[in-house]
């Protein structure tokens, strides 16, 4: 025996807890396995509802603030990828986690694209949750309509307009999109 007694112990113990228990604990609540990260028979349903892009015109180096609004249309239970994209360029990344709890349906996540080092012009910003096994995965993504317009630092923007604004897309489903300021 190359591990002796306690080594086949501790691994007698792993292989009932991975296989006999078929449970786990997870923030304070048991949970099945099959419903973790990755896992099994859980319906998992996400929906990018709402985003909203603050300022909408800025100059390179400010940060741009997104907001994003996601619901739990299922039971399932995962963490998983949060990522806002840039004219198809990834800008910001995070992890989400959704399901915890039950009764949470709606998640409100911000997160912030530092366009130091980005070139001037007109960007289109989506947010896009990724879940494998999403029982509808078309609704997992949501672009903003209206561009988010970055001029050199210092530089006046086209229209004489100063910084500023805001866009939001919504999920026409869910209700309704504007720009404001």
């Amino acid at each position: 025996m190359r591990y002796g007694k306690i080594g086949a112990a501790i691994a007698s113990l792993a292989a009932a807890l991975l296989f006999a228990g078929d449970m786990a604990l997870s923030g304070g609540m048991v949970r099945h396995a099959g419903s973790m990260n990755g896992g099994g028979d859980g319906n998992k349903d996400i929906a990018v509802r709402q985003v909203t892009v603050t300022p909408i015109r800025a100059h390179a180096g400010d940060t741009v603030r997104v907001d994003v609004v996601i619901e739990n249309k299922a039971d399932g239970y995962e963490t998983v990828p949060l990522e806002i994209f840039a004219n198809k360029k990834v800008v910001a990344r995070k992890l989400f986690t959704f399901g915890l709890s039950p009764a949470d349906r709606i998640y409100r996540e911000t997160m912030a694209w530092d366009t130091r080092g980005v070139s001037p012009g007109e960007y289109r910003i989506r947010a896009e949750v990724f879940v494998w096994g999403d029982s509808s995965p078309y609704d997992n993504y949501l672009e903003v309509k209206h561009v988010v317009l970055l001029s050199a630092p210092g530089a006046p923007f086209p229209d004489g307009s100063t910084s500023g604004g805001s866009a939001t897309e919504t999920d026409p489903r869910f209700g309704k999109s504007g720009v404001g300021g």
